[in-house]
């Protein structure tokens, strides 16, 4: 009986993926960035302009990049919403400096 009710009382525990959060990068905005594939073996058939670009972070679209932050529990944060208010800011600072 008591077992049951516990049961009954509890919540759901979200628990964030970690593979998830070890292939990607948060930055500060939000954004996610990922090592891309291709970079471990066979890489001498590959020219130097495709290596050197491959050595570099790539950031995840949008797209995948919110299903990804929800698997790594940080659906606040929006990148989008960030560049906008961004952009907003600097067109007041602007208007208000020629004033």
């Amino acid at each position: 009986m008591f077992l049951q009710k516990l049961k009954e009382a509890m919540a759901y525990k979200f628990k964030p993926s970690k593979s998830v959060a070890k292939r990607f990068k948060v930055t500060k905005t939000g954004k996610l960035k990922h090592r891309h594939e291709k970079t471990s073996h066979l890489r001498s058939g590959r020219d130097s302009a495709l290596k050197r670009r491959l050595g570099r972070a790539g950031v995840l679209s949008e797209s995948h990049a919110k299903n990804m932050r929800r698997f790594m529990g940080l659906a606040k944060l929006k990148p989008a919403k960030t560049a906008h208010e961004r952009a907003l800011k600097a067109k007041e600072t602007a208007t208000t400096e020629s004033k």
